[in-house]
């Protein structure tokens, strides 16, 4: 690259940059579409939008006490979102490929200091602009929370580090917990070991209740965690700017409030169901050999019987029968990634089952949850995985009681249009597009319904809903979540894996909407000249 392509480029992220921090969200699109314009490949642009915003995506406390009274304070969805980009990339046509990343940058103008944000001193996503900042007249410098740091180097076998790392996370010293693990990033051979661990730590923190609650983690942790992991990939761990990266996503594994305690009762679980030990009130540690066997060792796959009994005892009945039925299901050798695949189906039953737009925050972010685990089984072999198996199937019983209790559970026979069947495999996409996008999820259930009777190659039904959700904005659910389950169905072995493909279609068309939803992908069309069909 010349030293005028160099000058040109710099100024073109100097431009994205102020247009950022200005909160401007048409101008901060528009200094994309010019980056596109020029060529600047995709992981450049994906960096650069992480280093703008690293900053002032961190709070001092996921929670606030304001006067006597806790109040949830939201994670940070600009660095999820960027990871939902380099998914929904290889989904959608070709010639849109660079649409997703659009929605990423219209998003984080409204994602920065989300303290601020909360109690209505800046201006974003989570104040009353939700999806309609607009033309905002100077508003505040976005607030640094906690600053960059050093690395902490460490001596001393792998383990040993990472625990100590997992204690200061455990503890919530923030920052000597982020400069440790800058530390541990260092120890190249061990690289894939250190980013297990990340992971796990934010899989292992979920809350214990949700009904009547507002604040909870439902997962948040783990997903940022992924998301750094992703992200990094994507741009290579020995680039320099991976490091903004870790900023935007390590150094939150720390702050507060963490919940251990359904992790807990996991651990207990396979300690006295898998290894059969009784518990004591002693100190326990480590990984049994009981434990590993189970992963090394079971292999077979649930019968239709077994899948069933399980999606009951975790959707309709109360711990600890869904532990229990998890447990039988173990020591009768059955894989426990199969398991995942079935409480995928679970989770995806509980989004269809929910009808109010406001209602889907719980289930949407448990499945979100089995996405990420299952994804972490594939990609990791941490020792300690086979514990979240009964975390994840107790996080799971409280949303389907959650949505119990606030009255929103209602099965439904999924049925295709009539004349649906003289329809080509291209009409019936069409009507599948305009269903979703029209936000009218029974017809997106409907049409999907329809498309799966009818045509049995499923590739073409994964690209349209993929296309139909990187086309909603203003929220990066709006993409996340379908990815996730369009994500799963490519893995999933369970014989029903199609119900992932009708949640896809009916949770991007059914969870609530803010402003506009079709504004940033309509000005990226018009702006870059292409067709968003």
């Amino acid at each position: 690259m010349d030293m005028q392509v160099d000058r040109a480029t710099s100024t073109l992220y100097a431009k994205l940059e102020e247009r950022v921090l200005a909160r401007d969200q048409i101008g901060a699109s528009q200094a994309y579409y010019d980056l596109v314009r020029a060529g600047r490949p995709l992981k450049e642009i994906v960096a650069e939008g992480v280093r703008i915003h690293a900053p002032y995506t961190h709070v001092p406390y996921h929670e606030r006490i304001d006067d006597g009274y806790p109040n949830f304070v939201n994670n940070d969805h600009c660095l999820l979102s960027a990871r939902a980009t380099i998914n929904l990339t290889k989904m959608v046509p070709e010639r849109l490929a660079m649409l997703p990343m659009a929605q990423t940058i219209w998003y984080i103008p409204s994602g920065l200091d989300i303290w601020n944000q909360k109690i209505n001193k800046a201006p974003g996503h989570y104040t009353r602009m939700r999806g309609n900042l607009g033309s905002v007249e100077k508003p505040p410098e976005p607030v640094v929370y906690w600053p960059d740091q050093e690395p902490l180097r460490q001596d001393g076998p792998l383990q040993e580090r990472l625990s100590n790392w997992l204690t200061l996370v455990h503890r919530g010293q923030v920052i000597d917990a982020y400069r440790t693990f800058l530390g541990l990033m260092e120890d190249v051979p061990n690289r894939k070991a250190v980013l297990a661990e990340l992971v796990f730590a934010g899989l292992i923190d979920v809350q214990d209740r949700m009904l009547f609650n507002r604040s909870y983690t439902t997962g948040h942790k783990a997903y940022r965690a992924r998301s750094t992991v992703e992200i990094g990939n994507a741009i290579g761990w020995d680039d320099p700017a991976s490091h903004h990266v870790l900023y935007a996503g390590a150094l939150d594994m720390a702050v507060g409030p963490r919940w251990y305690s359904t992790y807990e009762m996991a651990c207990n679980m396979v300690k006295m169901h898998i290894e059969g030990e009784a518990l004591h009130a002693v100190p326990y540690g480590g990984v049994s050999d009981a434990e590993v066997a189970v992963l090394r060792n079971n292999k077979a796959a649930l019968n239709q019987e077994e899948a069933a009994g399980l999606i009951e005892a975790v959707l309709r009945s109360h711990e600890p029968d869904n532990l229990h039925c998890i447990t039988r299901l173990l020591k009768a050798g059955k894989d426990p990634r199969r398991i995942l695949d079935v409480l995928q189906i679970a989770a995806a039953t509980v989004v269809l089952e929910a009808v109010d737009p406001n209602n889907f925050s719980m289930p949407h972010h448990c499945y979100e949850y089995c996405n990420t685990l299952a994804w972490f089984f594939d990609n990791f072999d941490h020792p300690r995985r086979l514990r979240l198996i009964y975390l994840l199937a107790s996080y799971l019983n409280h949303v389907a009681w959650h949505q119990q209790g606030i009255g929103d559970v209602n099965p439904v026979e999924v049925k295709a249009p009539s004349g649906a069947d003289t329809l080509t495999a291209g009409q019936l996409l069409e009507k599948v597009d305009s269903a979703v996008c029209a936000l009218n999820g029974p017809e997106s259930l409907s049409w999907t319904q329809a498309y799966l009777n009818n045509v049995s190659d499923r590739g073409p039904l994964v690209e349209r809903i993929a296309l139909a959700a990187t086309k909603l904005g203003n929220d990066p659910h709006n993409q996340e979540i379908a990815q996730c389950m369009l994500m799963d169905y490519g893995t999933n072995r369970h014989p029903v894996r199609d119900k992932l493909l009708l949640a896809a279609a009916y949770h991007t068309a059914m969870h609530r909407k803010y402003g506009d939803p079709l504004e940033p992908a309509r000005r990226y069309g018009e702006a870059m000249g292409v067709a968003l069909q």
